[in-house]
C-alpha cells in the first residue's frame, strides 16, 4: 500500500465554478480543478504524492489517515 492510499480523494462537480474540484480533506487545503473528472483525479493523486514527499523532506509527521473511516456512510445526503 502506498502512503497516499491513507488519504481520501474527493472529486466533485462545482456548479458555482462550473468545473470539477478535487481535494483531500485532512491532508491539505485547496486542491485542483478542471473540466475533465478523470484528469482532475489524476492531478489530485499527483498533488497528494507531492504533499507527502514535502512532509518527509521537511521532517514533519504526516496528518492522521482519512481513508477507511467509512465516509460514504457518514455524509449527510438528502
Amino acid at each position: 500500500m502506498k502512503e497516499s492510499d491513507r488519504y481520501v480523494k474527493i472529486v466533485e462537480r462545482s456548479e458555482v465554478d462550473q468545473c470539477y474540484v478535487g481535494g483531500s480533506p485532512g491532508l491539505m487545503l485547496g486542491g485542483c480543478h478542471g473540466d475533465n473528472q478523470q484528469i482532475v483525479f489524476q492531478e489530485l493523486c499527483e498533488i497528494i504524492e507531492e504533499m507527502i514527499e514535502l512532509y518527509h523532506r521537511e521532517g514533519k509527521p504526516l496528518p492522521p489517515s482519512t481513508a477507511g473511516r467509512d465516509l460514504a456512510n457518514t455524509l449527510n445526503v438528502g
